[in-house]
């Protein structure tokens, strides 16, 4: 037991990018497939769905910083994105509604943590700006979402509901001032992580949502009145 605790140190405080990139490959891998078995896609489309969504940030996110993405030259990328295929698979056969049960909207919001956190740590390494992590951050977040909605042809929800790509950016922001206040690279993950996955919880729990151009007209409408 105790070679496996300190290996679990090693990972999470020596190099927290690989912990946090397994932990949502594995996440948003679980929440894809879970979509596309709502959408009674067949096993090749729910892989599909499943890995685009664990990949599709993290590719980007690379390709941003000018690298090769690990999707592509690291074979546990794959193995733990179909890990988590596998896991939604087990879970409707399990589970009645597995896609909005609390397992796999807890994944989401860890899966959400885990991207955010990595993409602000490749940032911070490639020497972007302060926009560049959070940005960087938010996509390597939200980008794997959006790209499963296109597939399952709707609208990216990131895009008209919910508060959830401003979680990440939240997060990101968080681990850029953790850094720049001179703390180490890994209380700033822990941070980042902590912030991102307690507000998506908490916009999930209490309903959050950003406000959107029609909500302002009432409040317009009163001002003209009482002028």
């Amino acid at each position: 037991m105790e070679p496996v605790v300190q290996l679990l140190e090693t990972v999470l405080f020596a190099d927290p990018f690989v912990a946090m990139n397994a932990i949502g490959l594995v996440a948003f891998a679980l929440v894809g497939a879970s979509k596309a078995i709502r959408e009674s896609f067949d096993l090749f489309g729910i892989a599909v769905v499943g890995l685009a969504t664990a990949f599709a940030g993290g590719v980007t996110r690379d390709l941003l910083v000018n690298r090769v993405p690990l999707a592509l030259s690291d074979p546990n990328e794959i193995a733990l994105g179909l890990l988590g295929v596998g896991l939604a698979i087990g879970l409707s056969i399990a589970l009645e509604s597995p896609d909005d049960h609390p397992i796999t909207l807890v994944s989401d919001a860890v899966g959400l943590a885990a991207f955010a956190t990595a993409g602000a740590i490749v940032a911070t390494e490639a020497g972007v700006s302060s926009f560049g992590v959070v940005a960087i951050a938010t996509i390597n977040a939200a980008g794997g979402g959006a790209i499963a909605d296109v597939l399952l042809d709707r609208t990216p929800f990131i895009l008209f509901e919910d508060f959830y790509a401003s979680c990440a950016v939240l997060g990101g922001t968080t681990y850029w001032l953790v850094v720049a206040v001179g703390a180490s690279g890994s209380a700033a993950a822990a941070t980042c992580a902590a912030v991102t996955v307690g507000t998506r919880l908490a916009a999930v729990t209490y309903g959050w949502t950003l406000p959107t151009a029609q909500t302002l007209r009432p409040a317009r409408e009163k001002f003209g009145r009482d002028r």
